[in-house]
């Protein structure tokens, strides 16, 4: 059977170069996201340039059990991941002083919560395994002060935690975990190239060098 990725909260964006990088290995693809008009479109682009098996799933990466049962139901059709990409975030305007609790625990259902029942319904069978990787999609905005989106970065902080805390969990199973600071916009004049973060991804996942939990793109040095 086919190694497995399975990307939550896949999008036309990152989401769609990581999930081509892949299948153009031969990789069977899952892919979750909330609407069925996005993941047709992806399905269709991932098929006709890969022709590998494509799995999709319909679910909010804040919604628990939508995202559970997503998981699974990808996992009956394609088998147990070998490699979870989160890119599940959400934004809520405001500052410190002016964001409602129910902003916030919106973005960290999404940013948070989501990467935690996610790597909860993938991790158990990559330790039996003794390999797999689980990939956590960041931001700089983790190290930023905000005045206009603080959620962002209070999200963003701790889905970095979450990768520091699994990294340790897991260590010496076969599990890489990573949480991939994203160093730049995905969008606009001045976006990143999505092919070369998926790159990153595919070596993050599947290179010789065992990665450290925390990793940001594009590096420090290649600047």
């Amino acid at each position: 059977m086919a190694e497995v990725v399975v990307i939550v909260a896949a999008g036309p964006g990152l989401g769609l170069a990581v999930a081509r990088r892949f299948a153009r290995e031969g990789w069977s693809v899952g892919l979750i996201a909330r609407s069925s008009a996005t993941l047709n479109g992806l399905v269709s682009v991932v098929r006709r340039e890969a022709g590998v098996p494509v799995a999709t799933a319909t679910a909010d990466a804040g919604d628990e059990s939508a995202l559970r049962a997503a998981l699974r139901s990808v996992a009956g059709d394609l088998g147990e991941a070998s490699v979870l990409v989160y890119n599940g975030s959400a934004y809520a305007e405001g500052s410190v002083l002016t964001l409602t609790p129910t902003a916030l625990r919106h973005v960290l259902e999404v940013g948070v919560t989501g990467a935690l029942v996610a790597a909860q319904e993938v991790a158990p069978a990559m330790r039996q395994r003794g390999s797999g990787a689980i990939l956590l999609t960041g931001s700089v905005a983790a190290d930023r002060a905000s005045t206009s989106a603080a959620a962002v970065g209070v999200a963003k902080a701790g889905l970095r935690s979450i990768a520091r805390s699994l990294h340790k969990e897991v260590a010496g199973s076969g599990v890489r975990v990573v949480s991939v600071t994203i160093a730049g916009a995905l969008q606009g004049p001045r976006a990143l190239d999505v092919d070369a973060i998926a790159a990153r991804y595919w070596q993050l996942a599947t290179g010789v060098t065992v990665p450290e939990a925390v990793e940001t793109f594009p590096s420090p040095a290649s600047g």
